[in-house]
């Protein structure tokens, strides 16, 4: 038997509607309600004050939506595999980022099953799955989540989710989870009705925020600490990967990010398994992943935009929104010797000073670089991939800059063989009335770009969430053959050479031109020509080892030709 209850303190009446037989809940000094035990898998719902039935808010399995009955259940009741996995340390690992509904064709977490060998293959360490708790209708990013708790039912619920970890867990690979604990999705949110779970005092873009520091936030932060302690210790997952963390206000003298460090990292000592906490942050903080003694939050990383803006800027020439505060090639290598681009200098796109160093304490396997995200490629107008806008040449020279750079590095899904598919913004809002909300939305968003209404895709059309599917089948293709062989050759150099996973800022040596780049790390020095005529710049010393198109030229001193990269080992710098 299960015991349901729910905190609700504003309540008069709380009943438990089990079976259409309403059960009056008994309440407690905290405000919680409790006094009905139900039988496993049995559908229920509460009500508040004799209002409409809602859906468990911790419910760990919604069959019918998120609107509907919750039904009672347990992880622990699932047989598991792979119970003696422990993940290897992220600092010398890599992150794979995939959306699970565009993942496989099936688009379900047993569709994701049938790739992960080509993720072993490829190298992969860590799996990052993108938000997979239920969201409304069928199809979505999984950032407008309302059931926190409850795996996403299109996907294949809590049981196809134990079995998309489990066969993870038996290949090696790591996988942890994007959770978004500063806001909720409009659509199927109740928990305002519940209690103050949302602050009268602060906002995000995306609708009320948080409430992690007002009256009755002891109970909100338990609600979000708790859930992340679910999915690590019933799921096993590996470690979590904190959503816009700068979208959370909190100004308790305990910010509820440290709090959540110091219950995860009690877990990883009481289980014996590594588990990690990475945050999404545009403020170029290094608090948040310093440790408690130098007066940090004790997070274990945190995802470097710095370093893909400069990139993407660099490679496509690009330079709106955001992207005007960078210049190209210049800043790639300010990111690559100090982490951060913008360290306190002024942010002419901000208005204001932005940033500060990273610090000699900080390792640059703190962070997380990459060449493409699902936000940097999803939110485009087109859902435009790097290969798209500077063509396969040039995104494997990103590419190669980012195998070489002190950064764990992470990989979008596709981006290995430059996938001809696009990765758009898509949902399934169940509210009319929302639905054209989003769609006028995005439209107005992207007409200020200069875009045509007509030219931006329909978020709520069933074919733009279709487009976004990887084609497993072109991976044998001459094209796209050739880019996975050459992530497969730079992986394993990375992978095989200690001194391209050490982190440490100090030993990397950095120098670039306008459209050149070189970078050495220990014994292993890249160069990279992003420009459109030859370079003239002396061959560095040992073997070529890896060159992203056939004919680099060797000729004296003329090292490579345009719009390719070459990387060169020498045993006598090891």
């Amino acid at each position: 038997m299960i015991e349901l209850a729910v905190w609700a303190p504003r309540a008069q009446r709380v009943d438990a509607i089990v079976a259409g037989e309403v059960r009056g809940l008994e309440r407690d000094a905290r405000g919680w309600w409790r006094g009905a035990r139900v039988d496993p898998g049995t559908d229920y719902a509460f009500s508040l004050d004799g209002g409409p039935a809602r859906p468990d808010p911790r419910s760990r399995w919604q069959p019918y939506g998120v609107h509907r009955a919750s039904r009672a259940f347990e992880v622990a009741w699932l047989p598991r595999r792979g119970d003696s996995f422990r993940a290897p340390p992220l600092a010398a690992g890599l992150v794979y980022e995939l959306h699970v509904g565009t993942f496989s064709r099936a688009g379900t977490f047993d569709g994701a099953v049938a790739h992960l060998d080509h993720l072993v293959q490829l190298g992969v360490t860590h799996v990052e799955l993108m938000p997979v708790n239920a969201f409304p209708g069928a199809r979505g990013w999984g950032y407008d989540g309302v059931a926190l708790w409850a795996p996403h039912q299109a996907y294949g619920g809590p049981e196809g989710l134990v079995r998309l970890v489990d066969a993870c867990h038996e290949r090696g690979l790591a996988v942890l989870l994007d959770v978004v604990y500063n806001h909720l999705g409009p659509d199927g949110n109740y928990l305002a009705e519940l209690g103050p779970y949302f602050s009268d005092r602060h906002k995000t873009p995306w609708g009320p925020a948080v409430n992690f520091d007002g009256a009755g936030a002891d109970e909100v932060r338990r609600f979000f600490v708790d859930n992340a302690l679910y999915w690590l210790r019933d799921f096993r997952f590996d470690g979590l990967r904190l959503d816009a963390v700068h979208a959370m206000v909190d100004q308790s003298a305990l910010h509820f990010l440290e709090q959540l460090a110091h219950e995860v990292k009690a877990l990883e000592a009481a289980s014996g398994r590594p588990l990690v906490l990475i945050a999404e942050s545009d403020l170029n903080d290094p608090r948040l992943v310093r440790s408690w003694e130098a007066g940090g939050f004790g997070l274990d990383a945190q995802w470097s935009d710095d370093f893909h803006h400069a990139l993407h800027v660099a490679l496509t020439g690009e330079q709106s929104g955001y992207y005007e505060d960078f210049t190209g090639v210049a800043d790639v290598a300010r990111a690559l010797a100090r982490a951060y681009v913008y360290e306190g200098q002024r942010s002419r796109h901000r208005g204001r000073a932005h940033g500060r160093p990273l610090g000699g304490d900080v390792p640059a396997t703190r962070l997380l670089g990459y060449a493409q995200t699902h936000d940097q490629v999803g939110n485009r107008a087109r859902g435009e991939r790097l290969a798209h806008l500077c063509g396969p040449r040039l995104a494997q020279v990103g590419a190669a800059i980012v195998a070489v750079a002190p950064f764990v590095p992470m990989l979008f899904q596709g981006e290995e063989w430059a996938a001809s598919a696009p990765f758009q913004y898509f949902t399934d809002h169940e509210s009319p009335e929302l639905a054209e909300a989003v769609r006028q939305g995005r439209r107005a968003e992207f007409v200020a770009f200069g875009w045509k209404p007509e030219d931006v895709p329909d978020p709520q059309d069933a074919r733009t969430f279709e487009r976004s599917k990887l084609d497993w089948e072109e991976l044998g293709d001459g094209p796209h053959a050739d880019v996975l062989a050459w992530y497969r050759e730079l992986i394993a150099l990375r992978a095989r050479e200690p001194a391209l996973r050490d982190g440490q800022l100090a030993d990397v040596r950095v120098e670039h031109g306008s459209r050149w780049l070189e970078v050495e790390r220990g014994p292993v020095t890249m160069m990279a020509n992003l420009g459109e005529a030859g370079i003239e710049r002396p061959r560095p010393p040992g073997q070529r080892v890896a060159a992203s198109v056939a004919g680099v030229e060797e000729r004296g001193e003329r090292v490579l030709v345009p719009g390719a990269c070459a990387v060169f080992y020498s045993q006598s710098r090891r």
